[in-house]
C-alpha cells in the first residue's frame, strides 16, 4: 500500500511538473507583464526594475526555471530574496538557502498582493459549493440508482434512466441560467432564495461578515445535476450486476432480510465505479465551477479566475489553474484509499 501510494505521488508530482509548463509557456507570451503592473504610463526605469524582478531580462529557460523554483515546495533561494519575496518555510543554509517552503505563486497584477494569500480567500468558496453539489448528487443518485435496479423494467426504472439521461445531456451552464431565472427570480417569493449571492454578507451595521448559506442551494444545485444523472446510472448498472452474483442468492436463501442484503452486502460491492465517478466529479467541480460561480456570484475559484481574466492578471490564473491541477492529484489518492476500504479485493494493488 505505502509503494503505491509513493508512486501515485510520483505520477502526481509528474503531472503537476507538465501543468506548470503548459501553464507558464501558456500565459508568459501575453503582452508585457511589466506594463500590466503599471499601466501604459510606466516610465523606462520604472518598466526595467519590474522587468528584473519578474526575471523577463532573461532567457524564456531561464524564466521558466525561476518560475519552477518559486512555485516548487522545495527551492533554493538567496537570503535576500526570503525576505522580498517574505517566504514562508523552513530554509537550511547560508547565503544561498535550500528551503522547503509554500509554492510562491507571485505577486497579483492588479491588488500587488500575493496570489496564494488571494487563492486562500476564494477557495472555501469553492470547496463549499463542490462538497454540497457532490453530496447533493451522491445521496440522491445512490438512492435513485438502487431503486431503479431493484424495479427493473418498471416506470420508475424506465423514469430514472430518461431523467438521468436528460441530466446528462444539459450544460451546467444553461442549467444554471433556467434555474436563476425561475427559482431564483420569477419563483423567488415562493423559494425565497436569490439569482446571485455568496457564502457570506456584510452586516450594514457592523461590517462584519454572516454566513448566508441559503444562497448555496441554487448553485450546488446546478453543479450538482449532471454527476447525480452518472452516478444513478452507474448504481444502477452495478447493482443489476451484483444482484445476479452467487453469494447473493445465498445471502437470500439463509434468510436475511431483503433490505440487509441489498444496502448492506450488494451495494457496498457495486460501489467501486460509483466511487470513481463521484471522486473524478469531485475534482472537477472543483476545478470546473467557473461558469456557475460566475452566473450565481459565488465568491469562489472559478469566478476569482474569470475576473483575473477580465483583468489580464495572469499570476493569479496560473495560481488558480495550478491549484486545480494539485486537488486533482489529492483526490485521485483519496479515489484509490478509499477503493481499498470498500472492497478488500482492491488492496492487493498495493503488494
Amino acid at each position: 500500500m505505502v509503494n503505491y501510494i509513493l508512486r501515485k505521488l510520483a505520477y502526481g508530482l509528474l503531472v503537476l511538473l507538465g501543468v506548470v509548463v503548459v501553464v507558464f509557456f501558456l500565459f508568459q507570451g501575453f503582452g508585457d507583464p511589466s506594463r500590466l503592473v503599471m499601466g501604459q504610463r510606466a516610465d523606462a526605469a520604472t518598466q526595467e526594475n519590474i522587468r528584473k524582478e519578474l526575471y523577463l531580462d532573461q532567457p524564456k529557460w531561464k524564466q521558466f526555471l525561476f518560475y519552477l523554483n518559486d512555485v516548487s515546495p522545495v527551492g533554493i533561494h538567496s537570503k535576500a530574496e526570503i525576505e522580498a519575496k517574505k517566504l514562508k518555510g523552513v530554509f537550511i543554509g547560508g547565503d544561498t538557502k535550500l528551503g522547503f517552503k509554500l509554492p510562491y505563486l507571485r505577486r497579483s497584477y492588479q491588488s500587488k498582493r500575493e496570489v496564494l494569500g488571494v487563492i486562500a480567500e476564494a477557495l472555501p468558496g469553492t470547496l463549499m459549493l463542490a462538497t454540497a453539489a457532490i453530496a447533493f448528487a451522491t445521496v440522491l443518485g445512490i438512492m435513485f440508482g438502487v431503486i431503479a435496479a431493484l424495479n427493473k423494467d418498471s416506470w420508475l426504472d424506465t423514469t430514472t434512466i430518461f431523467t438521468s439521461i436528460l441530466g446528462i445531456s444539459a450544460p451546467s451552464f444553461f442549467m444554471g441560467i433556467l434555474i436563476a431565472y425561475f427559482l431564483g427570480f420569477l419563483w423567488s417569493d415562493l423559494t425565497g432564495l436569490h439569482m446571485t449571492g455568496s457564502w457570506f454578507d456584510l452586516d450594514t451595521n457592523t461590517g462584519s461578515p454572516y454566513l448566508t448559506l441559503s444562497n448555496l442551494v441554487l448553485p450546488a444545485l446546478t453543479l450538482g445535476i449532471r454527476p447525480l444523472a452518472i452516478i444513478a446510472q452507474l448504481t444502477r448498472s452495478s447493482m443489476l450486476d451484483v444482484l445476479q452474483q452467487d453469494y447473493i442468492r445465498t445471502a437470500y436463501a439463509k434468510g436475511l432480510d431483503k433490505r440487509v442484503v441489498v444496502w448492506k452486502h450488494a451495494l457496498k460491492n457495486a460501489l467501486n465505479p460509483v466511487i470513481t465517478a463521484i471522486t473524478g466529479w469531485f475534482a472537477e467541480l472543483l476545478a470546473g465551477a467557473f461558469f456557475v460561480e460566475y452566473i450565481f456570484g459565488w465568491k469562489g475559484l472559478g469566478k476569482l479566475t474569470v475576473d483575473a481574466l477580465e483583468k489580464l492578471d495572469f499570476p493569479v490564473v496560473m495560481g488558480a489553474v495550478l491549484v486545480s491541477a494539485a486537488f486533482f492529484v489529492l483526490v485521485g489518492i483519496l479515489a484509490d484509499l478509499l477503493y481499498g476500504w470498500i472492497d478488500p479485493r482492491a488492496r492487493s494493488f498495493g503488494n
